[in-house]
């Protein structure tokens, strides 16, 4: 990966990552497979552009699928504030169980916007998430320093410069029985 520079204009704004995803076979009685995120790891070219399985005993397999791009968008820009200011940033990753054939699971998207994450989940997809390793933490702190500002608070006008008739129940009033 390229070290950011504090240029947005030079700093590159994608990286390319690979997953792995873990299979147990029949984790319980009720299910015949279960999937778990394994790891997210960076792919600068060195697992070819195939998925292929790392290993497989009957019991646990293990699939690594390569290629995946994480772009940073400037419509994003709350999204990868929210995940780096949540004190544990992280790697979401939006996951299939393929259709055709249940023993089988498949990344689909990979990003770093806590809201885009939101969005995916709110469609009823499968999203798990796994920390950012520190060099990726940085490059997304740093393009979203040069590339984001938070919305101002708003200050709130204190009640007795509010027109009477705008405002609203006070806290502090008795109520009536």
């Amino acid at each position: 990966m390229n070290q950011p520079t504090d240029d947005s204009l030079t700093a590159p704004t994608e990286i390319r990552v690979a997953v792995v995803i873990e299979r147990h076979a029949r984790p319980s009685a009720w299910e015949e497979w279960r999937f778990s995120l394994a790891e997210v790891l960076i792919d600068e070219g060195q697992w070819g552009n195939q998925p292929r399985c790392l290993r497989d005993d009957g019991q646990r397999a293990s699939f690594l699928y390569p290629g995946f791009p994480v772009r940073l968008h400037r419509d994003e820009g709350e999204g990868y504030y929210l995940n780096l200011s949540s004190g544990a940033p992280v790697w979401f990753v939006m996951w299939r169980i393929d259709d055709e054939n249940a023993s089988q699971a498949a990344p689909e998207t990979v990003t770093l916007s806590y809201n885009e994450a939101g969005r995916l989940l709110d469609a009823q997809e499968r999203v798990d998430n796994l920390p950012l390793p520190e060099t990726v933490r940085a490059w997304l702190q740093a393009w979203t320093d040069a590339n984001y500002r938070p919305e101002p608070k708003k200050r709130r006008r204190p009640a007795s410069f509010v027109d009477p008739s705008r405002r609203g129940p006070r806290d502090d009033a008795p109520e009536c029985a």
